[in-house]
């Protein structure tokens, strides 16, 4: 068993467990009305069981979705996992997300969103591991990994020894660490990358993905935390001020991180904040690659942010 199996067992080990308390602790509904909503399985979902049995089908229709490459321009490809459950913020992100690549980037039919949410349990795959490896394997026979470039957008808590928190309680969902991620990208053999991840401590999956042919940013340093999650937040600062903001300016994610760095700072001092201090590592390959990108590509217009419950132009899963 390698290493990385090894600690996903582990990790497997520890989340039965607490699966276990979980259940014998706390009710799938009415739970105490002093416990956090994230932590309350909702009255009128699926149970536990059937969830994770509907995982297949619920893949299946979301990699039916997916469009086939054009052979004659790059395509961009791009999957938004959120991980936490607990709050709606990162289910905003993931969707809004979709929507900004499909219709700004020329993405449309060429997204997948994975999200953990009390609303989407019927109508979208969990984001965990397995559903992330499975989708990463569709996009991956779905593109041209010769030319076609990966988008990975993660968003969730992370942890000071950099792992993103998965949480759907009382679900035994694995966390996923920065070298769990690279590991799980080697799987397949992608050629152009651009892995985002939105989380506290992120910085710490920069080293382990680094590469010439990998543009890897990160919303905080690898010792820090970053702001704006919460019950009360509709979305995170850095993905107000890379998604929302930036990227409806420019095309070039780059670019798109240098303004996002700034606004976050000047939120950050004013609401007197330590500062999250973003990262990037920008590998020469992929940057050329991505410049071919936007000389053939004509952004659309910008794409104004909506929660995910305010949005009804689709459903969770048919997005975007």
């Amino acid at each position: 068993m390698n290493s990385r199996k090894a600690s996903r067992t582990g990790a497997v080990l520890s989340s039965m467990a607490m699966f276990v308390l979980a259940a014998w602790f706390m009710p799938y509904a009415g739970a105490s009305p002093t416990q956090d909503p994230g932590t309350r399985w909702p009255a009128h979902a699926p149970t536990p069981e059937q969830v994770m049995y509907a995982q297949p089908e619920l893949m299946a229709q979301a990699l039916d979705r997916l469009a086939p490459q054009d052979p004659k321009r790059i395509d961009l490809y791009l999957i938004a996992f959120a991980g936490d459950g607990g709050e709606n913020v990162f289910r905003n992100e993931v969707e809004y997300a979709a929507r900004l690549f499909a219709r700004r980037f020329g993405a449309r039919g060429h997204t997948l969103v994975l999200e953990n949410n009390p609303a989407t349990l019927a109508t979208a795959p969990l984001a965990d591991w397995t559903n992330l490896e499975t989708a990463l394997a569709a996009v991956h026979q779905v593109m041209d990994p010769r030319q076609d470039i990966l988008v990975l957008y993660l968003t969730s808590h992370g942890s000071e020894d950099h792992a993103l928190w998965v949480n759907m309680p009382p679900l035994p969902l694995d966390p996923i660490g920065a070298r769990d991620l690279a590991g799980i990208l080697a799987e397949n053999d992608f050629r152009w990358k651009v892995v985002i991840v939105n989380a506290c401590y992120s910085g710490g999956f920069i080293a382990p993905l680094r590469n010439a042919n990998t543009l890897i940013i990160s919303s905080a340093s690898a010792d820090r935390t970053s702001f704006g999650c919460g019950s009360e937040s509709q979305i995170t600062y850095f993905a107000d001020a890379f998604l929302v903001h930036a990227l409806n300016r420019t095309a070039d994610f780059v670019a798109a991180f240098g303004q996002a760095g700034k606004l976050v700072r000047q939120w950050e001092r004013r609401e007197k904040l330590p500062a999250s201090d973003p990262g990037i590592s920008a590998g020469k390959a992929v940057l050329a690659q991505l410049v071919k990108w936007r000389a053939s590509h004509r952004p659309g217009p910008p794409v104004p942010f909506l929660p995910a419950s305010q949005n009804t132009t689709a459903s969770p899963g048919a997005l975007p």
